[in-house]
């Protein structure tokens, strides 16, 4: 065989082999799964949603995190060099980021790598005090009195002059490139947890947030291990492996007595993170679409388990035979959240602080069934709540039971018939004690779980002879009507963000009116505990004032709070590496899926 026979041969063979290698490069590791409730966007001086957030916490690094695996929750450093030094009695705290971090790059940059700097985090903190934004946050940082911030940002509204990012305040400084110091006004031993949250606090470049103005919700860019590739509002998001992430391995510690944490923990250890090329994420509202594509493939992950197929996937909690011949996990644990209905304070029927508007909001909540709820509705995929603080948080008592989780259609009348809600003309429906006419109004939304939800409620008012209509309309909708006080009734949850038990009395605090307490109680008494306990160091005396807190909440009635979650998530063979965190939204770089072909 002459040489250029061979030569012709072996360029044959090279080029066989090339594109043999090329198609076993192709495959890559895609993430699937599905929102049951549609996002807002991606700033977090702005986002509010859980949904949200949890694409944003993928995307945007606070300080500080979880441990992944470890049980009870425990604050790590993030892009922190460690927790952060507190002095002066617990109002000084002083943050040292890690040099060497970037963002991902992004057109804003200019060509230019961008490091992570302090003054990052103190641009990020200032936008959430900046009126343009309308922070759903803001509440957090102002109840803990960063001194200066809360008085510039009054005098520049009161100046009608935009948020000044450059003015110098006493409670933000960065000393150096890698530096910043907060000083608030009083001690709070747990305020060091909100900078464990990507989502509220993660870093933002401000050449970023001035590129973009007022589009600056489509156009996240972070620190984070995932950046956003696509977006369809209500539809579809797409992330993608940040390039620039750096190199952060993989190494937990579950507990001792959790052997299957364990044994994912040794299977990982080590591995680059993020494991997981691209996240897929649509979304589906409906429950069974939502579950049949889960059942098809067409999904590698189910958040959350609809709670009308339990009784067939999960019989008494446990994972079905057919699906477990098919490879599919179950990782079952409690939410870190309350489901609640709200009685708007400031409503000329529902609200006030009269013994007679109390007397009704009282009555309508034993009228309401909330063991029926857990039943016919959760499907017992809950338990029932006794006041707004869920288990696994501080403030939270197995052994208190109230009048919250009662049910007494009798009771309920009488207290109706004792302070005036009788029928006045005559038609057969209860009238206000001035004699006007009494109509509920329940926002509520058109997915199932709600319709579900609207059946009970309008099961409890007419067994009290109670009207009530129900406003339907999509959750962003609703948020934003709620947000600004125009809904007289509206059925929402709240999850837990660290294991500070206050974050749920926050609901309850009258200057967080229009931001976290959608019901705009604001009762001084409640207010009085709630600064006291907020001061002190975990411990019996904290508690004793968070329980009375609570028992307030529960004779005045603002929220009737009804359950406590239990999540089951399911999660097919190709799947590993996943654990629900109470408070860590940020499980994507955890996880990891056998490869698949992208088209």
């Amino acid at each position: 065989m002459n040489r250029s026979v061979l030569l012709a041969l072996a360029t044959s063979l090279a080029l066989a082999c090339g594109a043999g290698s090329a198609q076993t490069a192709v495959p890559a590791k895609v993430f699937r799964y599905a929102f049951p409730i549609a996002e807002t966007g991606f700033d977090p001086a702005q986002i509010s949603d859980l949904y949200s957030r949890t694409v944003a916490a993928a995307i945007f690094e606070a300080p500080l995190t979880y441990a992944y695996l470890e049980r009870p929750a425990r604050a790590v450093p993030q892009t922190a060099v460690a927790l952060p030094e507190i002095t002066d009695d617990g109002r000084t705290f002083t943050f040292r980021i890690r040099p060497g971090i970037f963002f991902a790059d992004d057109p804003a940059f200019k060509g230019k790598k961008r490091e992570l700097t302090a003054a990052d985090y103190v641009y990020a903190i200032k936008r959430h005090y900046d009126p343009k934004h309308k922070s759903p946050n803001l509440f957090q940082l102002e109840n803990a009195g960063i001194l200066g911030l809360t008085e510039l940002r009054r005098k520049l509204i009161d100046a009608k002059l935009p948020f000044d990012y450059d003015a110098e305040v006493e409670g933000l400084k960065t000393p150096d490139r890698y530096t910043f110091v907060v000083r608030i006004k009083q001690p709070a031993p747990r305020f060091y947890y909100l900078f464990t949250d990507g989502a509220v606090m993660g870093a933002v470049a401000r050449e970023v947030v001035e590129a973009y103005g007022d589009t600056i919700m489509a156009h996240p860019v972070g620190t984070g291990p995932y950046l956003l590739k696509d977006w369809k509002r209500s539809s579809r998001i797409v992330l993608e492996r940040n390039p620039n992430f750096r190199d952060e391995r993989y190494a937990e510690n579950p507990p001792a007595n959790d052997p299957q944490a364990q044994a994912m923990a040794r299977a990982l250890a080590g591995r680059k993170l993020p494991m997981v090329d691209r996240i897929e994420i649509g979304i589906v509202e409906e429950q069974q679409p939502r579950w049949l594509a889960f059942l098809n493939g067409e999904h590698d992950f189910l958040d959350r388990l609809p709670n009308e197929f339990a009784p067939s996937a999960i019989p008494n909690n446990k994972l079905s035979p057919h699906l477990a011949k098919q490879g599919i996990q179950m990782a079952r644990a409690p939410l870190v959240d309350a489901t609640l209905s709200y009685f708007g304070m400031e409503n000329p029927v529902v609200g006030g602080y009269t013994p007679e508007r109390v007397a009704f909001r009282r009555a309508m909540a034993l009228a309401y069934d909330t063991q029926q709820e857990i039943e016919r509705v959760r499907l017992g995929q809950a338990i029932p709540a006794q006041s707004v603080i869920p288990p696994l948080m501080s403030g939270y008592d197995p052994a208190l039971k109230t009048e919250m989780s009662e049910q007494s259609v009798p009771r309920a009348k009488a207290l109706l018939d004792l302070y005036g809600w009788v029928d006045k003309d005559g038609d057969g429906w209860r009238d206000q004690p001035d004699g006007k006419p009494l109509v509920l109004e329940y926002s509520s939304q058109p997915d199932q779980l709600s319709r579900k939800l609207q059946e009970l409620w309008q099961k409890a008012a007419d067994a009290v002879n109670v009207r009530i209509s129900f406003k339907i309309a999509k959750w962003p909708e609703q948020l934003k009507a709620s947000r600004t006080g125009k809904l007289m009734m509206w059925g929402v949850a709240w999850g837990g963000v660290s294991p500070d038990g206050s974050y749920f009395l926050d609901l309850l605090y009258g200057p967080n009116k229009g931001q976290a307490n959608h019901a705009r109680f604001d009762l001084p008494e409640f207010n009085r505990l709630y600064e006291q306990q907020r001061v002190l160091p975990d411990g019996p005396e904290r508690e004793a004032l968070i329980r009375q807190a609570k028992l307030l909440a529960v004779a005045y009635m603002p929220y009737k709070a009804t359950s406590h979650r239990v999540a089951t998530d399911l999660l097919h063979a190709n799947v590993t590496g996943y654990r629900r965190h109470p408070f860590l939204r940020d499980f994507f770089r955890y996880v990891d899926v056998e490869p698949t072909r992208l088209p």
